[in-house]
């Protein structure tokens, strides 16, 4: 009877053994997965944050900017989209011209000092950019081969108007973008005469690390 029992117990040992080994296989697997888990919710919680944190700073610029142009927009010859100033191209230039009008002129001068202001507090600079609707340069008009040199040498006068006018020039440069980022239909003039405008957009200013990693 004794060695029958001595049986039983020598074929029940592994069988322990084995099922104390599958225990330990599924708790390490159950705390990979719950750590696994908690990292997710980490990460998402850190995404989370940082989406926060970006929109709270780009709202907080857009209200400076705002604030530093109060006057300008009260007067409705400016707009604030999206941290972006539009100016109507009639009201700087005559058409297919990059001669700044009378009313051009004052008018940026009024930009100069809230924008010099605004930079002061913020690590941005400012771009400014030229568009001009889908027709063609006149053929009489020989000074540009087409739109893009159009609206060129229109967004390289604004900007050298607001250096002039007291903007750092280190703090501002001039993008061109032809007849393309229409903002309305080139089907009619009204339309036509919404896409012809200079864009000013305050940026980030790239660092010198930003350099570095995008450098080659």
């Amino acid at each position: 009877m004794s060695e029958e029992l001595d049986v039983d117990g020598e074929a029940n040992a592994p069988i322990w053994a084995a099922f104390g080994d599958l225990m330990s296989v599924l708790l390490s697997a159950f705390v990979l997965i719950l750590v696994g888990v908690i990292g997710m919710q980490l990460q998402l919680t850190s995404k989370l944050e940082q989406e926060t944190k970006q929109r709270q700073e780009e709202q907080h610029r857009r209200i400076s900017l705002e604030q530093a142009l109060a006057a300008p927009l009260a007067s409705g010859r400016v707009t604030l989209v999206n941290g972006r100033i539009g100016i109507s191209g009639s009201v700087l230039f005559a058409l297919n011209s990059d001669q700044l009008q009378p009313e051009g002129r004052e008018l940026l001068k009024t930009l100069a000092g809230p924008l010099t202001t605004y930079l002061k507090s913020r690590d941005e600079i400012l771009m400014v950019s030229g568009f001009t609707d889908d027709q063609a340069v006149h053929e009489g008009n020989r000074r540009f081969a087409d739109n893009l040199e159009l609206s060129a040498e229109r967004s390289l006068t604004v900007t050298r108007a607001l250096i002039a006018d007291g903007v750092p020039s280190p703090s501002v440069f001039a993008a061109a973008f032809g007849a393309e980022q229409p903002v309305s239909s080139n089907a009619d003039d009204a339309g036509r005469a919404k896409n012809r405008r200079v864009e000013i957009a305050p940026i980030p200013r790239q660092s010198a690390t930003d350099t570095k990693a995008h450098g080659p």
